[in-house]
């Protein structure tokens, strides 16, 4: 099934992953997300969900659209479920099981991300599925691990966030810790979940078996903590929130001007070297001559900017910044940012008819090919998100078909 001619002409699927066949359990959206990465690399995707309700996410709102049924629709759910199928499935009746069984036959991976237990109880324990398909991937996503001490406790984003110390690095100061403005734990987690399913199916093409893959909230979040990290377990430092400026790089941040502010990293010290000039600063002043001292003098180094810029408007400053090859840019909101022609350019707005609510914009996937020759080759064709069991009849049928 992995392997195939790029074109999946069963569910009119293009891309890398076409001919791909993903069972996909999850609701919410740590596993929604893996699932529509599968999808937009050209995987069919198979939305198993709940009869009547649905993914949790079809009632998350406001902001809810209103169909041409006069269904309200979730724009929560809109954002992580293009580009797949629905089937409504009752997994404690015997045909719920019965068709999971079929679907799991013919798939190449299974999504879930039940609490720790869920799926065994439902009679698809590891050595189950492994039964049914020796072939099959599996994806568990949990909140905090699937064993361990807390291996079982439930898994929301914010609480994540909290827990795995990203938000004691978010915000303003110490004694104000936030979260980060989107579910970053829940799609972290759908991101190393769809990272890690790819390499499983690669590593099936030598072994001809799937394996199941593990990854959590925690895990995810912890993964990215990056320099911030070792700054713990190498420098026995405790990081701690210091708001819009870099802990280890200065000038690199959020600086005022005359009507707002502007973003500047100065990554490097010829960076630096060029902002002093442009601006008639001293790049050698005392304390100031190299990162590390600016970074001790952080405080200093901003309101030196801060005092040079208090004149000068934001797109003057930009203007002279970009003249100087200094890295800058401005904070957009998110109507400036759909609205910006480099968005738009780079394939991050897709356009889909929805059953309800006609044409609708969605954020698009984040990942372009090209061949060699500069072709690209990027699937362009994308779904709207289904409706609740939209397409349950055909899968019935295409599962009949054998």
């Amino acid at each position: 099934m992995f392997e195939t001619d790029g074109n999946d002409a069963a569910a009119g699927r293009q891309g890398p992953l076409a001919g791909t066949v993903v069972v996909d359990l999850t609701r919410a959206l740590a596993g929604p997300h893996a699932g529509m990465m599968m999808a937009d690399l050209g995987a069919r995707v198979i939305k198993v969900e709940t009869p009547g309700t649905g993914d949790d996410t079809r009632s998350w709102g406001p902001p809810f659209v209103e169909g041409s049924d006069g269904e309200a629709v979730a724009t929560y759910f809109l954002s992580c479920n293009r580009n797949k199928e629905s089937i409504a499935l009752d997994l404690k009746s015997d045909d719920g099981r019965e068709v999971l069984t079929a679907l799991v036959r013919r798939a190449d991976v299974l999504m879930e991300n039940f609490r720790p237990g869920t799926l065994d109880r439902l009679g698809f324990s590891p050595e189950r599925l492994a039964d049914l398909n020796p072939r099959l991937v599996v994806l568990s996503i949990s909140g905090f691990g699937h064993d361990g001490p807390e291996g079982g406790r439930a898994g929301y984003d914010q609480i994540a966030q909290g827990e795995a110390g990203l938000m004691s690095l978010t915000g303003s100061g110490p004694d104000d810790p936030q979260r980060v403005g989107v579910p970053i734990g829940d799609l972290l987690s759908g991101m190393y979940g769809a990272y890690g399913v790819l390499a499983a199916l690669l590593e099936r093409e030598r072994t001809g078996r799937g394996q199941v893959v593990r990854t959590s909230l925690l895990a995810s979040i912890i993964g990215v903590h990056a320099f911030q990290g070792t700054r713990w377990t190498v420098a026995g430092e405790v990081p701690r929130a210091q708001g819009n400026h870099h802990p280890s790089i200065a000038p690199y941040g959020l600086f005022r001007c005359a009507d707002g502010a502007v973003q500047i990293a100065c990554g490097n010290e010829s960076l630096w070297r060029r902002l002093c000039a442009e601006f008639g600063l001293d790049p050698d002043a005392e304390g100031l001559a190299t990162n590390a001292e600016r970074v001790a003098r952080r405080q200093q180094v901003i309101d030196l900017l801060e005092s040079t810029f208090a004149d000068i408007d934001g797109e003057t400053l930009l203007a002279r910044l970009s003249g100087a090859g200094v890295p800058a840019g401005k904070v957009r909101n998110l109507q400036e940012v759909y609205e910006w022609e480099q968005t738009r350019s780079q394939g991050l707005l897709v356009d889909v008819e929805h059953p309800t609510l006609g044409e609708v914009t969605l954020p698009g996937p984040p990942l372009r090919f090209f061949a060699p020759d500069g072709t690209e080759t990027t699937p362009s064709e994308h779904t709207s998100p289904p409706l609740l069991d939209q397409h349950g009849q055909a899968l019935r049928a295409w599962l009949q078909e054998g």
